[in-house]
């Protein structure tokens, strides 16, 4: 089963398919994603066109168009972010095939399900360098001509150390809690074990969605390409 990785970046949403059992394909404009830190079979181009051109030719389809304009934490919100999920789901519902788009919450995802990183961790099952139980609040939506489901339910408990992996957001957790800007981001190798990657550059952990969330999706998927 092959399924096409749209707006592709470093692999986060790739890994997760692959995991599942999927051949994976990506797409993006940026060349560096595909030369040096996607782990798939890469092509180079514009996803919406591309997938307009042979999304046919997979057996599932998934899409993260760029999140930005959706995000909370962009309050600037201008021209310089495009708005393409309507794009993107036209795109995808024309080809016929089982098709996601993720994104974060905010986005204008259609009957979306939410999956959280606690529905797959237990918080505190990543320890910080000093000994701290951490756990991780990324919540995204997934938007699906097939049915998802959940894992769980979300279980954000206030005794245990927020962390993740984000620009702009500070590097001492007692600053991180009274500032409350950005949130805590700890040392690399704690953020990959978060994130369950451990090959992304410092920015493509910034953007990625954690493999898990798409090995739970991609065993939805198989359910129904099988």
């Amino acid at each position: 089963m092959r399924l096409l990785d749209l707006f592709c970046c470093e692999g986060g949403a790739g890994q997760g398919y692959a995991d599942a059992g999927f051949e994976v394909v990506g797409v993006d404009t940026e060349p560096r994603y595909g030369k040096l830190r996607y782990p798939f079979e890469f092509y180079l181009g514009d996803a919406i066109e591309f997938v307009r051109e042979h999304g046919h030719e997979y057996d599932a389809i998934h899409a993260s168009p760029p999140c930005q304009l959706y995000s909370v934490t962009n309050h600037a919100k201008s021209h310089r972010h495009p708005d393409l999920v309507g794009l993107t789901r036209d795109a995808l519902r024309a080809t016929g095939r089982p098709y996601v788009i993720e994104n974060v919450v905010g986005a204008p995802l259609e009957d979306p399900t939410l999956l959280c990183w606690s529905m797959f961790y237990a918080p505190g099952s990543v320890i910080d360098d000093d000994g701290t139980p951490l756990r991780m609040e990324r919540h995204r939506l997934f938007e699906s001509n097939v049915t998802l489901g959940t894992p769980g339910s979300c279980h954000h408990p206030k005794d245990v150390q927020v962390a993740g992996s984000y620009g702009g957001a500070r590097r001492d957790k007692r600053e991180a809690r009274e500032v409350r800007h950005g949130g805590y981001v700890p040392s690399i190798p704690v953020q990959q074990r978060l994130l369950g990657i451990d090959w992304m550059t410092q920015y493509g952990m910034f953007q990625s969605l954690p493999p898990v969330y798409t090995r739970w999706v991609g065993r939805r998927l198989l359910d129904v390409t099988r």
